[in-house]
């Protein structure tokens, strides 16, 4: 069971020290708690509204009462140093310091891959985004997406209709919902999987927000499998991160009429998918390799 002052005392630092989020993670990391290390890693010159030095104690009360509220409203933490932060997200240098969730999260999930693409899908793309959706929903795989008008809504909605798992990783805050006409999908999502993002629950849409969000969607996900996109395309940068974080990427073989699909077609690690059948020829070696990788 997660420690709750704990979680509180990593976000206070998160929100009151100078140092950058990935470093403020580092250090609690290595220590292996943030309570340990809270004096050190929040400024000193700290004010309170009414400009009195920050009082530690009082501050982590505060934090713990706004987690708490987060739950009643259905809202759940994890932490980097929490059991019930995703495996394979530890495996990657992007990993946020804490994720929030709506739904049903599996730590252990190792099954998982990603299915992305444009917002501005054209018909044939929405087409192939539903077969691979579908097909990998009748596999066995959870299916991850970021819930975007176009592709994403595509692969969310076909993976409901088979009745298997999908995940949302979503680049707003739980509090709202982006875009807005898929609030109801979005609480589809959470009744039989989950909803995920690593934003403050408050945090509205923001342009820098989506390429963080793909970092997160490509180190839950075994694999990344780009249906259509373009040259300015999240899905192109959640292709170049997946091959970063060493995870392998399937390109339909539409996308490489885009110079930057071409560009790493011949990489290792990336499979030209002649269609969705070739896909899960490949898939089931990959997936046989998964629990090697998490061991070693």
């Amino acid at each position: 069971m997660a420690d709750l002052r704990e979680q509180a005392a990593l976000l206070l630092a998160l929100r009151t020290s100078e140092l950058a989020w990935p470093v403020i993670a580092r250090r609690v990391e290595e220590s292996g708690s943030a309570l340990r290390i809270l004096d050190d890693l929040t400024a000193p010159s700290t004010p309170t509204l009414d400009h009195r030095p920050l009082d530690l104690d009082s501050a982590i009360a505060a934090v713990q009462d706004e987690i708490e509220q987060w739950s009643a409203e259905g809202v759940s933490l994890a932490t980097l140093l929490d059991e019930s932060y995703p495996t394979q997200l530890l495996m990657v240098h992007q990993r946020p310091p804490f994720l929030t969730f709506r739904g049903l999260p599996d730590p252990s999930e190792t099954n998982a891959v990603a299915v992305v693409g444009s917002r501005a899908a054209s018909p044939a793309g929405l087409e192939r985004a539903r077969d691979v959706a579908t097909l990998l929903a009748n596999h066995g795989t959870t299916v991850v997406s970021g819930l975007a008008a176009g592709i994403d809504t595509a692969v969310h909605r076909a993976t409901l209709d088979a009745g298997s798992r999908t995940v949302a990783v979503v680049g707003v805050g739980l509090r709202h919902c982006y875009p807005a006409e898929n609030r109801e999908l979005q609480e589809q999502i959470a009744r039989t999987g989950v909803v995920i993002s690593q934003f403050w629950p408050d945090a509205g849409p923001a342009k820098h927000q989506f390429p963080m969000r793909n970092a997160v969607m490509s180190g839950l996900s075994v694999a990344t499998v780009v249906v259509e996109a373009g040259e300015h395309s999240g899905a192109r940068t959640q292709a170049r991160l997946a091959l970063e974080h060493g995870r392998h990427v399937f390109l339909m073989r539409e996308t490489l009429v885009n110079e930057w699909a071409r560009a790493i077609a011949d990489r290792p690690n990336t499979t030209v998918l002649e269609g969705p059948d070739h896909l899960i020829k490949v898939l089931d070696d990959l997936l046989a390799e998964v629990p090697d990788l998490i061991a070693g």
